[in-house]
């Protein structure tokens, strides 16, 4: 994958990570562009290249009442907004062959879910639109088995494909990240660690998937520690009335502080 070909990408010369962060899902506008003008002020500042990250849709919901979207078309509209705006390319999640194309008309990366990643047609529509790719590793799957997903987007004329780990189901209500999995998978793509769902706690009896908000930045730094290219995180001004995945977000008042010392480290692993 090309950081160059993604279309408005800031800072790629800076040796630093790239980062996808914003909230889980978009709930408004006003929401939206809160979120992104406060983290493009700290990614600016830091020189970190960013993409703005909201889903239009959230399809995987332990309750039938769960919160799934304000209207694909209003929500889609809210992220051009934002790049518009903020000048920043935006990254989104698809759950149909159908989400690809539509979803291809507003944002710049497609975002294959964790548990949707080995559905082939789904992967091979969005290669198709020419968009750059992530493939969320499914916390069922290997790190080796990665290699076949990224290969359903470079058989399908599209080099443009990163892959995120996002943890490994441990027993039935936590996940675990397994490290040794980073520089495996970078042998197949540039690689991207979602720390945040990676500190989920899924499968609670109340249908409310729980969260360790407090590891953040453990899992943040070991995963620069261990050479990732990317960071991915979610973020809200207040995580406790986010419509989606609060109890595992990071609080925004938290990000400048958290990105500054994972930048220093990165340096760090850069001069080893």
């Amino acid at each position: 994958m090309d950081l160059a070909k993604i279309p408005q990408l800031k800072h790629i010369d800076s040796n630093n990570f790239f980062l996808l962060c914003g909230p889980c899902a978009i709930e408004g506008e006003d929401m939206a562009l809160r979120i992104a003008e406060r983290i493009v002020t700290v990614t600016d500042t830091l020189k970190i290249p960013y993409v703005f990250k909201g889903s239009f849709k959230k399809a995987n919901r332990s309750r039938v009442d769960s919160f799934t979207g304000i209207g694909d078309e209003k929500a889609l509209k809210i992220l051009r907004k934002v790049s518009e705006t903020f000048q920043v390319p935006t990254v989104t999640d698809i759950h149909t062959e159908q989400d690809a194309a539509m979803a291809a008309e507003y944002v710049d990366i497609l975002q294959i879910p964790a548990f949707l990643v080995r559905q082939t047609d789904l992967v091979v529509a969005a290669a198709h639109t020419g968009k750059t790719v992530n493939l969320k590793k499914g916390q069922f799957m290997s790190p080796e088995s990665m290699k076949h997903a990224v290969t359903k987007v470079t058989d399908s004329s599209n080099e443009q494909v990163m892959i995120t780990d996002r943890g490994t189901m441990f027993g039935y209500q936590d996940m675990v990240v397994d490290f040794r999995g980073i520089p495996t998978m970078k042998n197949y793509a540039p690689v991207v660690l979602d720390v945040t769902h990676s500190l989920q706690q899924p499968n609670q009896s109340s249908g409310v998937t729980g969260g360790r908000p407090d590891m953040i930045e453990t899992i943040a730094r070991a995963g620069i520690a261990t050479g990732v290219d990317g960071i991915f995180m979610e973020t809200h001004y207040d995580p406790s009335i986010a419509k989606s995945d609060g109890a595992n977000m990071l609080h925004l008042k938290h990000l400048e502080r958290l990105l500054a010392n994972l930048v220093a480290l990165r340096k760090t692993v850069n001069e080893l």
